[in-house]
């Protein structure tokens, strides 16, 4: 029996008794991040690493039963030693390493390699089972160092500014966000936020976590106020009333969705920046290598394009269904609170 089985409520661990990222309520939770298809509402228990804490707290409850831990700290269940690495994808999020009997398997969530400068940076960790997203696991994607695409967002910003024009990028709410604040040059102009993003700042700040200052955007502002500003917001803002006070205004998407021809047109956006939370292809192929795993688990994402392709590597590759989402839903399902 596999030490990690895909179940119809999730990845099930059957020696300790316990669920690694569920999509329907269990007992016992390990979470690998704070997104809400990877965390959800109504499980009993939880365990996450510490930085996920506060974002999970504000989307889930303050009162759920919730237990942290720092990456690389070994957690006994049942005699199944778990421990978190960082994976480099959001604030918080982590590889959750499973050890029984000599066996070890690594499941990822989410991950990226490349440093995006806030979240912990993707650790690799050895295992004989590894089981990897596959969100861009096409050749086509392949993303340009982080420098040169803030380098591309700061000239848009700043050329806006210049004519006057507010700029208005869309970053999902808890990540790429972050990522954006953190990035950017202030010195062009001031940066103001949607109240999904200032709410997930907050509750990060809050947290104990160090972030740059981003009001949110506040009814009473005049429209002076936005005409060199740089405004992050959620996808879900696009097209609504909230978006008129900021006329006229350039729109940006941030997301890895942007690399393929068409995308921008797609999301009617002036400009697109492929900037994904996401590993592209070539990062995705290091990591199966790093791990030394003799077999991989592909889940959501372009399964059977990866495992075919690990398979004609010599690896024992399969696909595995799971309940969780690719960036295009994590952008529809984001918050809509102004």
């Amino acid at each position: 029996m596999d030490l990690l089985q895909f179940t119809e409520k999730g990845i099930w661990c059957a020696p300790a008794k316990v669920y690694l990222d569920p999509w329907k309520a269990v007992e016992k939770a390990l979470i690998t991040h704070g997104h809400s298809d990877h965390s959800r509402w109504g499980n009993k228990a939880y365990l996450a690493h510490k930085d996920s804490e506060a974002v999970m707290r504000h989307r889930l409850g303050h009162d759920i039963k919730l237990q942290t831990v720092d990456y690389g700290e070994v957690i006994d269940i049942n005699g199944v030693k778990f421990s978190f690495f960082p994976a480099g994808h959001v604030i918080g999020s982590a590889q959750i390493r499973v050890e029984y009997k000599g066996e070890v398997w690594v499941y990822t969530g989410d991950y990226k390699l490349e440093d995006d400068g806030f979240s912990a940076p993707f650790e690799s960790v050895k295992c004989d089972t590894f089981i990897t997203e596959s969100t861009f696991a096409l050749p086509v994607y392949r993303w340009k160092p982080q420098n040169e695409i803030f380098d591309d967002v700061n000239e848009w910003w700043a050329g806006n500014a210049e004519q006057g024009i507010c700029s208005v990028i869309f970053a999902y709410s808890l990540g790429k966000a972050q990522r954006v604040l953190v990035n950017v040059n202030r010195e062009i102009g001031p940066i103001y936020t949607h109240g999904a993003v200032a709410a997930t700042n907050n509750a990060l700040v809050a947290g104990g976590l160090d972030l740059p200052a981003a009001p949110k955007v506040d009814p009473s502002m005049s429209k002076d106020a936005f005409r060199k500003a740089l405004i992050i917001a959620p996808p879900s803002a696009q097209g609504t009333p909230w978006m008129r006070r900021f006329e006229p205004y350039s729109i940006g998407v941030a997301s890895g969705w942007m690399n393929i021809r068409g995308a921008r047109r797609w999301r009617a956006a002036d400009r697109g920046f492929p900037l994904s939370d996401h590993a592209d292809w070539a990062d995705l192929n290091r990591a199966v290598e790093a791990s030394g795993a003799s077999k991989v688990i592909v889940t959501h994402g372009y399964t059977s394009v990866f495992a075919r392709w690990l398979c004609e590597k010599g690896l024992e590759a399969k696909e595995a269904h799971t309940e969780y989402a690719s960036e295009p839903s994590e952008i529809e399902g984001e918050e809509t609170t102004e």
